[in-house]
C-alpha cells in the first residue's frame, strides 16, 4: 500500500465493507415464500423430524414446533415479500430488492 490518498480510501473501505458484513451475518431478515414455507413445515410438524437443512433427521423441541406452527413465521415473511414486491414496484432490480426485503427496520 502507498501513500496515494485513493489507496488508503480504498483500504479503510474494503475494511469496512468486511466487518458490516460479519456484524449483518445475523441481522438479515429470512424470509420465504408463505406457501412453500409452510409445505416444509407442515412436513416436518407431521414427522415430527426435521425434514431438511442440517438438522436433518432430529428431533424436532417444543420451541421449534411452535415456530412451525406459523404465526410468528408468517409476520417476517409478510414483511419481506411485501418490502420485495414493493421495491421491484419502485424500479429496482431483483437483487436490490431482496437486499431491501432482507433489512430489518425501517
Amino acid at each position: 500500500m502507498t501513500g496515494d490518498p485513493g489507496d488508503l480510501k480504498r483500504h479503510y473501505l474494503e475494511e469496512q465493507s468486511l466487518a458490516n458484513s460479519k456484524k449483518d451475518k445475523y441481522n438479515r431478515r429470512r424470509w420465504s415464500v408463505p406457501s412453500r414455507r409452510a409445505k416444509g413445515y407442515a412436513a416436518d410438524r407431521k414427522a415430527r423430524v426435521h425434514t431438511y437443512g442440517p438438522k436433518e433427521g432430529k428431533e424436532l423441541t417444543d420451541f421449534e414446533a411452535g415456530i412451525r406452527s406459523g404465526y410468528l413465521q408468517a409476520q417476517s415473511d409478510s414483511a419481506g415479500l411485501y418490502k420485495y414486491k414493493k421495491a421491484l414496484s419502485e424500479g429496482k432490480t431483483k437483487r436490490e430488492a431482496r437486499e431491501i426485503s432482507q433489512k430489518r427496520g425501517k
